[in-house]
């Protein structure tokens, strides 16, 4: 049950909010829960929007993004983040199962995917706090210093839609995809 209310509609959201939210429905065919949750805020829904849209003409690409993001919301355990990177994973980014379920893991089956994952599954897990190793290892990888900045980046973006997400209780709106248990 959500614990913080989502407008049932773009109509419903705050009137600063809908702009943005019918932007959101013109370029993605719908407005996703979490969109409608973030924009009882509509500071944060220009926040969540300008910092995406940001990053998305970045210099990762696509693929590397929904990783790291698969990533993120498996290490924090958000069912909702998992769903909707799995969905975007597969009909966007044409990531297949075997590749989630390593990116899920904090790796990839792609050699260098799996260095800017690992990568980003060490900054999430130690709140950034990384060795020289670390940052040594995604240089030998081919990674630069421009895209170093966009993985932490996108590792941050990923960790406030995660807390959003599990604060709210968000209803999931994709086919459905729990975090495993831990052991």
């Amino acid at each position: 049950m959500p614990r913080i209310p989502t407008p049932a509609s773009i109509e419903a959201a705050p009137a600063a909010s809908r702009p943005m939210l019918h932007a959101v429905e013109k370029q993605l065919g719908v407005v996703p829960n979490l969109f409608r949750l973030v924009s009882n805020s509509p500071a944060a829904l220009e926040g969540y929007l300008g910092l995406s849209g940001a990053l998305a003409k970045g210099r990762l690409p696509a693929p590397t993004r929904e990783r790291i993001a698969l990533a993120v919301a498996e290490i924090n355990g958000c069912s909702y983040c998992l769903s909707a990177h799995t969905y975007l994973g597969k009909n966007l980014a044409k990531l297949d199962d075997a590749e989630m379920v390593a990116n899920r893991a904090g790796g990839s089956n792609d050699p260098k995917a799996a260095a800017a994952v690992l990568f980003a599954a060490k900054i999430a897990r130690d709140r950034g706090h990384i060795g020289d190793e670390d940052l040594s290892a995604v240089r030998l990888a081919g990674y630069d210093d421009a895209q170093i900045i966009e993985i932490v980046q996108h590792v941050a973006l990923n960790v406030w839609t995660n807390y959003v997400n599990e604060v709210a209780r968000t209803e999931i709106d994709f086919p459905v995809v729990s975090v495993r248990k831990a052991a």
